[in-house]
């Protein structure tokens, strides 16, 4: 394709051609004002990764009728009622900053609002506050511990 013709920039081409490369990308594909380029790179036959191939599951077999039973894994703590939960997916810390006193530690007297640790997402730092006024019984995660949206955090009483 010649540039008389097309119109087409070669130098957005090569500038194109220059990410593909440095980022390590497999294809790069631009749109404006109703054209569209795509770049894309093709390696040696060689360099084409395996295709993955992957054995069927053997078929379920019944079980002998003597065979022992698997022991059953140990049960969860149970988790009370008064547990606070973690509001997002994110990050606990226990202190406002590495190295600082913890918000508050087992045996504290917490008043309804008072912050009881921080959830960083998305780097924002979110405060916990206790839903209601009591004694911390328990802390359940650890500082810096990643926590899933609703996951017991501090129990309250």
């Amino acid at each position: 394709m010649s540039t008389a013709k097309s119109g087409l920039d070669t130098g957005l081409v090569r500038e194109l051609a220059a990410i593909l490369r440095d980022a390590d990308l497999g294809e790069v594909e631009i749109e404006h004002d109703g054209l569209r380029i795509r770049v894309s790179k093709s390696g040696p036959p060689s360099a084409a990764p395996a295709p993955i191939q992957y054995a069927a599951a053997p078929a379920p077999q019944a079980a002998p009728a003597a065979a022992p039973q698997p022991v059953a894994a140990p049960a969860a703590p149970a988790i009370s009622a008064n547990a606070v939960t973690s509001p997002m997916v994110g990050t606990v810390y226990l202190s406002p900053e590495p190295g600082s006193k913890a918000f508050v530690a087992v045996g504290d007297k917490v008043k309804k609002g008072d912050t009881l640790m921080l959830v960083e997402a998305m780097k924002t730092f979110n405060p916990v506050e206790a839903p209601e006024s009591g004694t911390v019984k328990e802390i359940i995660v650890t500082d810096s511990q990643p926590v899933e949206f609703g996951e017991p955090l501090i129990v309250i009483e």
